[in-house]
């Protein structure tokens, strides 16, 4: 979704799940990544396999540490379910080094209050879309995390929501207002 630089960088795939985001990765050319996910058995075999790949299963996004991953990272991507990334973020952030890229998938569904969420967990408003993206824009602000960029996913969550990455850094003079 955005240029940023993979190769030889150690990163965190927070909500791993099957390793969409890790094999990407991998395929451009991470030197290391830690595969985060609540659940259980769901990261592919060969990536399971994978001596770049450290797999960390049953474990929640909010306790991540530099401790628990080996270190901080140079990259953080995140793609959580049930949860919202303001609750998430300061592991995140907690995790990544000074000079590091976060790009977590922003999901309407759990931004926006359960109130807001039409038939079958679509969030139909693009104003409650873009203020759920400015939420976690907001949230990532006050730990000191600038926005670079932001795009809708260009493939659609679970039935039919639009989905959006955002790229976030600790210093950038491209900032997006929040």
């Amino acid at each position: 979704a955005f240029a940023i630089a993979v190769a030889g960088r150690r990163c965190l795939d927070a909500g791993a799940s099957t390793g969409g985001f890790t094999e990407v990765l991998l395929d451009r050319g991470a030197a290391h990544v830690v595969a985060a996910d609540v659940g259980y058995g769901q990261l592919a075999w060969s990536l399971r396999n994978d001596p770049r790949v450290v797999v960390l299963e049953r474990t929640n996004a909010r306790g991540l540490t530099p401790e628990a991953i080996g270190g901080r990272v140079d990259l953080v991507v995140a793609d959580l379910s049930f949860i919202s990334l303001a609750t998430v973020l300061p592991a995140l952030v907690g995790c990544a080094s000074r000079d590091a890229d976060i790009v977590p998938l922003v999901k309407p569904q759990f931004e926006v209050g359960k109130g807001q969420v039409g038939p079958g967990g679509v969030v139909h408003d693009p104003q409650l879309r873009a203020r759920s993206v400015l939420a976690v824009a907001r949230r990532a602000q006050e730990l000191g995390w600038h926005s670079v960029g932001v795009k809708a996913s260009p493939l659609p969550g679970p039935s039919g929501n639009v989905e959006y990455f955002l790229w976030l850094r600790t210093q950038t003079d491209r900032a997006l207002s929040a």
